[in-house]
């Protein structure tokens, strides 16, 4: 009987001593404002080199905050642009990263196959004092390198904002 008490009252004060986890938690994101000002900068970067793109933003689940596209780019721009920022925004990386790691015969390689993936350059997870906050999406450039430059110009351009 004493043995069991005893055993009773230890397990009681190792289960205080674990911390009970917290039933909620705290997340930042992007403003509508800020979502605008980076689509915004991302669409001029690529009108000054000539490139008439698609531009989209999407919060750290990747539902769509802000899209733009320039009057010239191509129907399928605003839904690859869109994918490109799901990508990001959902594997924490950039699409241009996600491309490399998911190649044929690589262990990853299936990723590809899911539907929204878009496992190509121009998706930026846009981050802020450690938190990722979104994701941007740029489509129309020519070739990925050329969309996700235009896409650093607008996480550069809400960047001080970010670092709070």
């Amino acid at each position: 009987m004493i043995k069991r008490f005893i055993l009773g009252l230890a397990c009681c004060t190792l289960a205080s001593a674990v911390p009970a986890q917290e039933a909620v938690f705290q997340s930042r994101a992007l403003t509508p404002e800020a979502a605008l000002q980076a689509a915004r900068a991302a669409l001029e970067a690529c009108r000054k080199q000539g490139f008439q793109v698609a531009v989209a933003v999407v919060d750290r689940t990747g539902l769509v905050q802000v899209l733009l596209r320039d009057r010239f780019a191509g129907a399928h721009t605003p839904e690859v642009a869109t994918h490109k920022a799901w990508t990001s925004a959902s594997f924490k990386m950039t699409s241009a990263a996600l491309a490399a790691e998911t190649q044929a015969g690589k262990a990853m390689s299936g990723i590809r196959q899911l539907p929204r993936v878009m496992a190509i350059g121009g998706g930026l997870p846009i981050e802020g004092a450690g938190s990722l906050l979104g994701a941007i999406g740029v489509s129309g450039a020519p070739g990925g390198e050329a969309d996700e430059a235009c896409a650093k110009a607008g996480i550069d351009a809400i960047a001080e904002a970010l670092e709070f």
